[in-house]
């Protein structure tokens, strides 16, 4: 039989590939969902009921029953929507603008030692002043308008990315740097094929931080002077002694964040594809 003749198999004889054993969720798995399901249905079991158990009053716990027909009445009468997408919007610009300040600024710094010896004491006093205290100074600047909240957004969260960009730059494994430029790489290909990949766990992590602090911004924002988005209407449910309008708000609030951080999350389940820690 000749060598051809040996490997004209026939396909009823050749080895069918192994079936992929489908995924099954590990009893650890179902067991958390469930825990956190029930931690859910309990929490808004208690949120409904008790404040009329302990005779609480509506304009400091109202019933989740009462807080939902006040989302409906916002919605109608408040503009809800638009407030929320102003809130939204100013949350995602402020969030980018932010982050990529933040990175470029921590890209430049790590690749120049003298610029980040000779800027240091200043980030650090900008650091530790306190963000929200620009808000009041911001609206004097630039009026009650959208860019006082843009500002204190784009501070709270340029700062979280900046210090891990650098951080992770001065980590770098110094020898394969020396060796790439033993190789003749120019101080771009340098940060391009080794700075870069080995800067983006902490990249990713300081934007996930980010994602969470962008929301606390636009809020305080819309706190100090805003005319618009959901925290004007904490300030005005506040006024209005309107307790269930604050509770609304702040979820809308929290679903924001939560929104924002998943999609970082995503990103970074695309983008560090290779760590394990990053797939799960």
């Amino acid at each position: 039989m000749s060598a051809t003749e040996q490997l004209a198999v026939s396909p009823a004889l050749a080895p069918s590939p192994t079936p992929v054993a489908p995924r099954i969720v590990p009893a650890a798995d179902a067991l958390r969902w469930a825990a956190m399901g029930g931690i859910f249905a309990a929490f808004l079991a208690a949120w409904q009921w008790l404040p009329a158990i302990l005779a609480i009053p509506p304009y400091i716990l109202p019933p989740l029953s009462d807080t939902m027909a006040e989302m409906a009445r916002m919605w109608a009468q408040e503009d809800l929507l638009a407030n929320f997408l102003s809130t939204l919007s100013m949350t995602i610009l402020g969030f980018l603008v932010g982050g990529f300040c933040g990175a470029a600024g921590g890209y430049l710094l790590g690749m120049s030692r003298f610029w980040e010896q000779a800027l240091s004491p200043f980030l650090l006093a900008l650091q530790i002043a306190p963000k929200v205290a620009f808000a009041p100074l911001f609206i004097m600047w630039f009026g009650y308008t959208a860019s006082p909240k843009l500002l204190v957004t784009i501070l709270v969260v340029f700062f979280p990315i900046l210090v891990n960009v650098l951080q992770s730059m001065k980590t770098v494994d110094r020898d394969l740097i020396n060796l790439a430029r033993a190789y003749s790489l120019n101080r771009f290909q340098i940060f391009l094929k080794i700075e870069l990949p080995a800067s983006m766990p902490s990249l990713m992590a300081g934007l996930r931080i980010g994602a969470t602090l962008a929301v606390i911004g636009v809020t305080v924002g819309e706190l100090v002077g805003g005319n618009t988005g959901l925290g004007y209407l904490i300030s005005y449910g506040e006024g209005q002694a309107n307790a269930a309008m604050v509770f609304n708000a702040i979820l809308l609030l929290t679903a924001i964040g939560i929104a924002l951080y998943a999609a970082v999350a995503a990103v970074e389940k695309r983008v560090l594809h290779y760590i394990p820690r990053a797939r799960s």
